[in-house]
């Protein structure tokens, strides 16, 4: 194990030499793609992603490869396998309007092929396309457009007025709740195949430049978001804002272990709330703990695209430890500022966080994607 944290200091310490001066990220993001001092090559207890079931490390591009694979196929033999996407999504226009710089559209969208469409807004800004892309992913497609009632989540408004096309697509997690439906997968995998399909109604729309579509959600939207994006490598880059980016049962709010995320058990229920000895684990959450995993994880299959983790309550600085691990899969990769993370005290966004997000994305999408 030394030889591997020291293979992944090494590595941490290759970003910084290897920074490039003319990709420079805007000014409200300077020194958010390294960790402060006192987390800098600080690893935490997890365990190295490069860390291959044989023993092995990954010390070359190949080998990593072969890592990730492993990677993808032994998460999904916990979570479950992905339905067959759907091809050709049908999207139908119900209205359109316009709304300052860019059009709004309501639609409805097949994201599922078990479900029926599901209501969206789809934002085209003014100007030629193709422009660069948002999926926004919430509880319900209003708020992110800017027609809900909670402020600072109006993300897709503020991209859409920054040119970007932003689709906003919505799910009830009550929907997901296995006591009214039995999931064919857990449901935050679930919850990655519907944005998937979203993304390839999305890269089919002639407003869209394929290759540039990010997915950005807030709280049970970041986690969704996360999912989706080290899922789908298809998505250019992703945004997290506060979901908790690993494990953490000492946090009411990173509830991995609930039947809608990650903790459903056909013929087996747990009470919501924390994991205690009279309330276990369940689920594919209690099987990837069992076998030592964590999200991390899933955070190093986002290399070479990057991501922000837009942190609150739930995501302090502290989370820099698993991240440093991504920064080593970052740096073997010869992958330059692809881990970004910002913090803020409370769950909530702000003005400045929400900037923070809008600046990541411009620099992340415009003008061309990264790497």
């Amino acid at each position: 194990m030394t030889s591997v944290r020291f293979l992944a200091l090494a590595f941490i310490i290759l970003i910084g030499v290897a920074a490039r001066a003319d990709d420079a990220p805007p000014a409200s993001l300077a020194g958010a793609f390294e960790p402060p001092t006192e987390f800098a090559g600080d690893l935490g207890t997890h365990r190295s992603p490069l860390i291959l079931a044989d023993g092995r490390v990954a010390e070359t591009p190949a080998a990593w490869r072969e890592r990730r694979e492993e990677i993808l196929r032994q998460w999904r033999e916990r979570i479950g396998e992905e339905p067959p996407r759907i091809e050709r999504p049908k999207v139908e226009v119900l209205g359109e309007e316009r709304a300052g710089t860019f059009v709004r559209r309501r639609l409805r969208v097949e994201v599922a092929a078990d479900r029926p469409q599901e209501p969206a807004y789809l934002l085209i800004p003014d100007g030629p396309g193709p422009h660069p892309a948002v999926l926004t992913v919430f509880y319900e497609p209003e708020t992110a457009v800017g027609l809900g009632s909670k402020p600072h989540r109006d993300f897709a408004r503020r991209l859409a007025e920054r040119g970007f096309v932003c689709l906003s697509i919505g799910f009830d997690p009550r929907v997901l709740d296995p006591s009214r439906w039995e999931p064919p997968i857990q449901p935050l995998a679930y919850l990655a195949h519907v944005a998937s399909n979203a993304l390839t109604a999305m890269r089919a729309m002639p407003e869209v430049d394929p290759e540039r579509v990010g997915v950005m959600g807030h709280s049970y939207g970041g986690k969704w978001a996360l999912f989706a994006a080290c899922l789908d490598e298809r998505f250019a880059c992703g945004v997290w804002s506060d979901p908790g980016i690993v494990f953490d049962e000492a946090r009411r709010d990173v509830n991995y272990q609930e039947p809608w995320y990650l903790g459903w058990e056909p013929g087996r229920r747990r009470k919501p709330g924390l994991v205690t000895p009279e309330n276990p684990r369940t689920g594919a959450y209690a099987a990837l703990v069992a076998d030592g995993r964590d999200l991390h994880e899933l955070l190093a299959l986002m290399p070479p695209r990057p991501f922000l983790v837009s942190g609150g309550a739930e995501d302090g600085p502290g989370r820099w430890r698993p991240l440093n691990h991504v920064l080593a899969v970052d740096a073997l990769l010869g992958v330059r500022r692809g881990v970004a993370m910002t913090n803020r005290p409370a769950h909530e966004p702000t003005d400045e966080s929400n900037g923070q997000i809008d600046d990541f994305l411009t620099w992340a999408l415009k003008p061309a994607p990264r790497p």
